[in-house]
């Protein structure tokens, strides 16, 4: 791909006078394009162009139907250059090709979703007296920035986006510097299309210095963020000196709680699909295994010979899993494990995976680690890779309490056949997901997403993420009585 511009009040910015960063693909190592590092004074530049965009008189006769049909036309043209974005998707984050061709659905499916639900967010009536007729209304709040990871970014991108721009917003989209590119085709395609010039931009550059920017500008008017709890609660602080609303999904240390009475089979498999797919490069990763004790060394057996089933290779091979990212990934995850396994047992895995012609690419087995306390750092923190670590329980209740000790309360997993442990388990999770028998369920475009505790703050997909994006104003009228 050519370089990647900036896209910001209609123009393509970036020139030889621009500092640029390389975009590297992690299955070989080698360089895909290169990034405009962008400064504050772009986000400046995007920021005022936002605004004069959102409260333009062309922007405002566009009715919300109509902001809905273009969200839906979007869609179809990702459909109709799937493959195209899913090679672009693979390339960028190394996932195997069959999941970037999911995220690339995915995408097309929040443009729909949301460009369904773009004339039907409504206000209410409010009885109050006689003589008063109350109603509310629902406005948009205005510029709204979005903050996107590198692990999923088409996806994370649209799903803001598109309940951005529908409940009438002006976007500023900051893309990971790590995977920029199909983000620029969204960028490229609200260009040519007949929005005013504006209402989507996108621009790059370092977390640091961009992110930073866009986070603490004083006219911004919501925050989307997803990423680390650190850097999560940077930009909280930041929002928080303007009383900007935020919307933060930060993360997890899930767990997949399987009773006696489970299928095994489907759990197992589950199991293995909740914490391989992206590498466990997902914030939603099934990273915590808690298994009754009287069927573990079974489960286990069974677990540890699918895992050494999987093979490992560059995404465009399509294999069960791709690589890490990028070397700082992998060394992190590497020393993780070091420590790991002075205090536990590696069952599998635990070492680089060498694959003949791919050697620049960062690839890692997929571990599991026993014997580990529940106190311990890789039970209680989130490594960003294949690791899954195991922990056993005896009883419902000691099955709640591990489930609930860590930070994080993002996705649960329950594998059981009785109905009262599965509801009264589900009843006690802290957790914004929880799955019965199955885990992440068909991606879940209309379910809401997000976290207890350190996981963030407020949903997104589904129908609630639009209030996020929306602000509620009370209009009395007083009216004579006869």
């Amino acid at each position: 791909m050519k370089r990647i511009p900036m896209l910001i009040d209609g123009r393509w910015v970036g020139d030889d006078h621009d500092e640029w960063l390389p975009v590297n693909n992690p299955s070989t190592g080698e360089k895909l394009t290169e990034i405009v590092n962008g400064t504050k004074e772009h986000v400046d530049l995007a920021v005022k162009a936002a605004r004069k965009a959102f409260e333009s008189d062309e922007w405002r006769a566009i009715k919300p139907f109509e902001r809905g049909q273009l969200l839906i036309e979007l869609a179809a043209y990702i459909r109709e250059h799937a493959e195209e974005w899913s090679l672009l998707e693979c390339q960028d984050v190394g996932k195997p090709l069959s999941q970037a061709k999911a995220d690339i659905e995915a995408a097309a499916r929040y443009f729909e979703f949301y460009g369904g639900a773009a004339d039907k967010v409504m206000g209410d009536t409010i009885p109050i007296e006689d003589g008063l007729l109350n109603a509310t209304v629902l406005e948009p709040v205005g510029i709204t920035a979005h903050i996107v990871p590198w692990n999923y970014p088409i996806q994370i991108t649209s799903r803001s986006v598109a309940a951005a721009i529908a409940t009438g917003n002006a976007v500023i989209v900051k893309s990971a510097e790590d995977t920029p590119m199909t983000t620029q085709k969204i960028a490229e395609w609200f260009n040519n299309s007949r929005l005013p010039k504006g209402i989507f931009q996108h621009i790059t550059g370092l977390g640091s210095v961009v992110g930073a920017a866009l986070s603490s500008h004083p006219d911004i008017n919501h925050i989307t963020f997803t990423g680390s709890v650190g850097t999560g609660i940077n930009v909280m602080q930041s929002a928080a000196k303007n009383v900007v609303p935020v919307t933060l999904e930060l993360g997890g240390k899930s767990p997949n709680i399987v009773f006696a009475d489970a299928n095994l089979e489907d759990a197992v498999q589950g199991v293995l699909n909740s914490i391989i797919q992206n590498a466990g490069q997902t914030c939603s990763a099934g990273a915590r295994l808690l298994v009754e004790s009287s069927i573990k060394d079974e489960f286990l057996s069974k677990l540890v010979e699918r895992f050494k089933q999987i093979k490992v290779g560059p995404g465009h091979l399509d294999y069960d899993m791709g690589p890490i990212l990028n070397e700082k990934q992998f060394t992190q995850i590497m020393n993780k494990l070091k420590v790991a396994s002075k205090k536990g047992q590696i069952l599998c895995g635990g070492k680089r995976a060498n694959i003949e012609g791919y050697e620049n690419g960062y690839y890692l087995e997929p571990t599991i680690v026993d014997g580990l306390s529940v106190d311990d750092d890789l039970a209680q923190q989130e490594v960003f890779g294949p690791v899954l670590t195991v922990l056993n329980f005896d009883s419902v209740d000691e099955a709640i309490q591990l489930a609930n000790s860590t930070e994080y309360g993002l996705v649960s997993g329950i594998w059981t056949k009785d109905i009262d442990v599965a509801h009264f388990v589900a009843s006690r999770m802290r957790s914004g997901q929880v799955f019965i028998n199955s885990y992440g369920a068909a991606g879940g475009i209309q379910m809401p997403f997000g976290g207890y505790k350190k996981s963030g703050i407020g949903r997104e997909k589904g129908f609630i993420a639009l209030r996020s994006y929306t602000q509620v104003k009370n209009i009395a009228i007083k009216f004579k009585q006869y």
